[in-house]
């Protein structure tokens, strides 16, 4: 399942831990995510009702 986020909210979104850049991904139960593409440090963040949820917290290590 993709997420869909207007392109320039695509564009200034970045991984609040490392600020990598974020894309599209799925979860272990096929819920959507954001991953961050950072190679040393790879986190998914989840996306709830639609919205990204960008809190380190809530990250888990891909």
């Amino acid at each position: 399942m993709s997420v869909t986020i207007e392109p320039w909210v695509r564009a200034i979104l970045r991984c609040p831990v490392t600020g990598a850049a974020l894309v599209d991904g799925v979860g272990p139960s096929g819920e959507p995510e954001l991953h961050s593409t950072d190679p040393a440090r790879p986190l998914a963040y989840p996306v709830r009702d639609g919205i990204p949820v960008l809190l380190e917290s809530d990250a888990r290590p891909l």
